[in-house]
C-alpha cells in the first residue's frame, strides 16, 4: 500500500502533496525526452485524456538517473508540450535510483512486478499504477502505456 504523505515539486515549481492524487487512479511514470522510449509520451497522454473524467491522471517524473533527461524543467515541459502534447501533471526532474532517490520511489521500487521482481527502477518508462485504494502495480519499461494488460486494470479501477 502506498503511503501518500509525500511532498511533490511539480515540473512547475508549485508544491503539492501526493496526497492530493488519493482516491484516484494513478499512473507514475519516469519519463526521459532523450530516450527511445520517449514515443510513449503519447500513449500516456491518449490514456490521460481519456480516462482523466473518471478519475485517472498520468504523473510523470522526468528521470535524470539514466542521463537522458534535459537539464532544466523549463527545457523539459516546452519538449512534451510541444513535441507530445503532453496535459498531464509532471514532477520537476528528480532521482527515481540510488542515494539521492525521491521518497515517492523509495516506495514504489519495493513493488514487484509480474515476475515477481523488486528492486531498482531499470530504466526510463517504467509505469506503476496505483489504485484508489492504494495498492501498486508494476509494469516494466517495453510495456506500453496502451498494453491491454495495463488497459484492462485501468477500467477495472476508475473510481467513477
Amino acid at each position: 500500500m502506498l503511503d501518500y504523505n509525500v511532498p511533490l515539486t511539480m515540473l512547475d515549481g508549485s508544491t503539492r502533496n501526493l496526497s492530493d492524487f488519493q482516491g484516484k487512479l494513478m499512473m507514475i511514470v519516469n519519463v526521459a525526452s532523450r530516450c527511445g522510449l520517449a514515443p510513449q509520451y503519447e500513449q500516456l497522454e491518449e490514456l490521460h485524456k481519456k480516462y482523466s473524467p473518471k478519475g485517472f491522471t498520468v504523473l510523470g517524473v522526468p528521470s535524470g538517473s539514466f542521463m537522458q533527461e534535459l537539464k532544466d524543467s523549463e527545457a523539459i515541459g516546452e519538449y512534451c508540450s510541444t513535441t507530445w502534447g503532453v496535459t498531464f501533471p509532471m514532477l520537476e526532474k528528480t532521482d527515481v535510483n540510488g542515494r539521492k532517490r525521491h521518497p515517492l520511489y523509495k516506495q514504489l521500487v519495493t513493488t514487484k512486478d509480474n515476475k515477481g521482481m523488486a528492486g531498482p527502477v531499470l530504466w526510463n518508462f517504467e509505469k506503476y499504477l496505483v489504485t484508489p485504494k492504494g495498492e501498486i502495480h508494476r509494469f516494466r519499461p517495453t510495456v506500453r502505456p496502451d498494453d491491454e494488460s495495463i488497459v484492462e486494470l485501468i477500467e477495472a479501477n476508475l473510481p467513477q
